[in-house]
């Protein structure tokens, strides 16, 4: 049985086994592989991050974080990130998610969705977020180093929520 919930404390040492062999992979996450554990968890609970787990059966094999993508003028643009684990991957986890994530950010008042780094290697990423009705709005050439495929393109995906005169929009 799969559950989405609100993080807590109690979470820190499976969202960073998790996101530690995501990023030690090198092929989706831009960065360091050698990230410390403090510094992994400051990114993922960054500032007004809203964070998630997703527990399989009790156990958790994934996590997203949600948080606006800039402040003052770009706060109505949501950002998110997600992490499956290795062992849990193909099981409708991304998916799961990303439909959990973009329902969580409509509640909260976001116009729209940026995704601002997702490596074109990274074909199920990519197929999922446009599944999920987000288009790519941009491509920043060889903007990412793969550990086996060399310079590979990154996109930037882009979704409307709510429209842009809904009066449940931050401000």
């Amino acid at each position: 049985m799969l559950n989405i919930r609100a993080a807590t404390d109690s979470d820190h040492d499976a969202i960073w086994t998790i996101l530690r062999g995501v990023v030690a992979a090198g092929d989706t996450y831009p960065l360091n592989s050698n990230i410390s554990r403090e510094d992994a968890l400051a990114y993922w609970f960054q500032g007004e991050a809203r964070v998630f787990v997703t527990e399989l059966d009790g156990k958790i094999v994934g996590s997203y974080t949600l948080h606006p993508n800039h402040a003052g003028g770009g706060g109505h643009v949501a950002n998110a990130a997600f992490i499956v684990a290795g062992d849990a991957r193909g099981k409708g986890i991304g998916r799961a998610m990303g439909e959990h994530c973009l329902n969580e950010a409509r509640r909260l008042g976001f116009h729209s969705m940026q995704v601002n780094f997702v490596v074109s290697s990274n074909e199920s990423a990519v197929k999922l977020w446009q599944d999920l009705g987000m288009k790519i709005v941009g491509t920043l050439p060889a903007a990412f180093r793969h550990p086996n495929r060399g310079y590979v393109d990154v996109y930037v995906m882009f979704q409307e929520l709510l429209p842009a005169n809904d009066a449940n929009r931050p401000e």
